[in-house]
């Protein structure tokens, strides 16, 4: 197989031989020299020559010919490394790194498609809670108690915008419009919808952002970060009367906007870890709530639309979280 190939590659290279060697034998025909014994002896002086090169050639080749002659049976058999001549060489380098951004991608999705089916898995797993809870409050004899239906509801509306967010990362940038937005009626806004949040935990928000401080970024997707950043301090703040402060600075080429609660904290062994996706860490599992993916979708979120994310805590005094907008 590897010869049929040398030779179906080489025909074009052999006619050429053939005729340029013919064409300068008419050439000296036309000008006279009709040396009929030297003519021939031209002719395979030149046959002997192009058989030599053509063999040397194939012999060069054989081993890379005889390879991509025969389909793989493994992706491993491309890394094979055969090839004498600069061409094949340069082939062989191709395939390689053609193989290494093939396996790349493979792992990406198999890791992408690994988070995926866990998070799904815990979001359902957790979803059955308030599920439950309703389920059990409409068995109940008495009056329904609309407090805790609605409270319950919040919590799988939450739920449900959390995994909507994770499905719409894939094709972010097709997602996105980043615009001039106020960054206080942003923050206004995901306060008052999660106002009945704050009531059940008797936590009282304060926000202290000037009204002309305006930020480029996605109005939807900062709402999303914001809500996370917001529910978090919410939700870990187990004290009764707390306060959860969010303020804004404004300086020339950058706004920072801060999140700041009173609540239990975070250990500093975790601390580096929170935006990991499906971290829970020991305030995940006081709470029994977290599927570990709050912070990290505002983690990626962040980074995509070019805003910076700090979490600085201290145990037992509370967190402060830090998005910096750039000019």
């Amino acid at each position: 197989m590897g010869w049929k190939l040398f030779l179906r590659d080489y025909a074009s290279f052999i006619v050429f031989q053939f005729l340029l060697v013919g064409f300068i034998m008419v050439l000296y025909w036309l000008d006279g020299f009709r040396n009929v014994d030297t003519a021939i002896y031209s002719f395979c002086i030149s046959l002997v020559l192009l058989t030599s090169f053509l063999l040397i050639r194939y012999l060069m080749r054989q081993r890379y010919l005889l390879k991509i002659s025969q389909l793989p049976k493994t992706m491993e058999d491309v890394l094979q490394k055969n090839a004498k001549t600069p061409e094949a060489v340069q082939a062989e380098k191709y395939m390689h790194e053609l193989y290494r951004l093939y396996k790349h991608e493979l792992q990406s999705l198999y890791a992408g498609q690994k988070r995926h089916d866990q998070f799904i898995n815990q979001w359902v797993h957790q979803m059955k809670t308030p599920i439950s809870v309703i389920e059990l409050l409409l068995q109940d004899e008495r009056p329904l108690d609309k407090k805790n239906v609605q409270e319950e509801i919040d919590r799988l509306r939450r739920g449900l915008d959390m995994v909507l967010v994770n499905a719409r990362l894939e094709n972010f940038e097709e997602d996105m419009q980043v615009e001039q937005v106020t960054l206080k009626t942003i923050v206004t806004a995901t306060v008052n919808e999660n106002k009945r949040l704050f009531i059940t935990k008797r936590v009282f928000p304060e926000i202290h952002i000037e009204d002309d401080i305006i930020v480029a970024s996605d109005s939807k997707w900062l709402r999303f970060i914001i809500g996370q950043f917001v529910t978090n301090a919410v939700k870990y703040t187990f004290e009764a009367n707390k306060k959860i402060v969010i303020s804004a600075i404004k300086k020339n080429d950058y706004v920072q906007l801060s999140i700041r609660d009173e609540g239990i904290g975070i250990p500093a062994s975790d601390l580096s870890r929170v935006t990991k996706a499906f971290f829970t860490g020991e305030n995940g599992r006081k709470t029994g709530e977290s599927t570990g993916m709050g912070l990290y979708l505002a983690k990626e979120i962040c980074g995509r639309l070019g805003h910076e994310l700090n979490i600085t805590s201290e145990v037992g005094k509370g967190t402060i979280v830090t998005v910096t907008f750039t000019n």
